[in-house]
């Protein structure tokens, strides 16, 4: 543990050296943020698909009370980066993700930055109702940092997403090229927060590939679906790698009113 403490620090320390000095701003303010497209989410088609976060309420406490406790583990640590995976496909590690994004850019103090990096299928353009949209990833492969392919939603939440996968997804994932070019964004647009959605564990190398990027992760469990033997085995690779924050238990269909939260 204390060895990947050490390694996390350091590499959080070598980041910090890239970032420029001063408070960054939001698009309200101008700068880069402002110079984002913004783009405008199907309403109907979130609901559909169970992104329930953008505006406050019932359906989002759940997701709110997740913000609030993955923020003080990342002000205790001086933390940014977040990794969210799953030990295998299907847990709804991508819904959890966008909607802690619209959870947490709902602070309008934070600034938050939402990375797909589940290459070999992208999916949060369609939870979105997008189409046509930016390819993130393949300017990767390319060695290029293309702010035109990052969006924004209101005014503080940028999406760095790719509606087509990319072949060998783990190669481009564990280049030094690829950690230099998301250093470079985050340099640029300076979030508060840093959320990568990441591949399933159990099903290739892409996570494996990087988490020495970050500096903790989730884990996406599914109920009724997820073994705990797959619970254990992605634990154990996370732990390996990064700091685990905890297992976020999805699909739960039998919890009472007042369990809901």
């Amino acid at each position: 543990m204390e060895r990947i403490q050490s390694a996390l620090a350091k590499a959080r320390s070598a980041r910090d050296r890239k970032l420029q000095s001063g408070k960054p701003v939001t698009a309200a303010d101008g700068g880069p943020w402002q110079e984002l497209a913004e783009i405008r989410p199907d309403q109907t088609l979130l609901a559909r698909n169970r992104i329930v976060a953008m505006h406050p309420g019932r359906n989002a406490s759940s997701f709110d009370v997740m913000r609030t406790n993955l923020l003080r583990s990342l002000r205790a640590n001086s933390w940014t980066r977040v990794a969210i995976t799953s030990p295998t496909p299907g847990c709804g590690k991508s819904t959890v993700a966008l909607n802690l994004a619209f959870s947490l850019a709902r602070l309008t103090d934070k600034r938050v930055l939402l990375i797909e990096l589940d290459l070999r299928r992208p999916s949060l353009l369609g939870m979105l109702g997008l189409s046509g949209g930016p390819q993130f990833a393949a300017r990767l492969a390319e060695g290029q940092l293309d702010m035109a392919q990052v969006k924004r939603v209101g005014l503080n939440l940028a999406l760095a997403l790719s509606e087509n996968g990319v072949p060998s997804p783990a190669e481009l994932l564990s280049a030094p090229r690829t950690a230099d070019l998301i250093d470079a964004l985050e340099a640029r647009l300076r979030p508060d927060v840093i959320l990568f959605d990441l591949s399933p564990m159990l099903v290739s190398d892409d996570a494996l590939a990087y988490l020495d990027q970050v500096d903790c992760a989730l884990m996406v469990a599914a109920a009724e679906e997820t073994t705990v033997a797959e619970i254990e085995k992605c634990g154990k690779d996370l732990a390996m790698r990064t700091q685990v924050l905890g297992v976020v238990l999805n699909k739960c269909r039998y919890m009472e009113d007042e369990e809901s939260r």
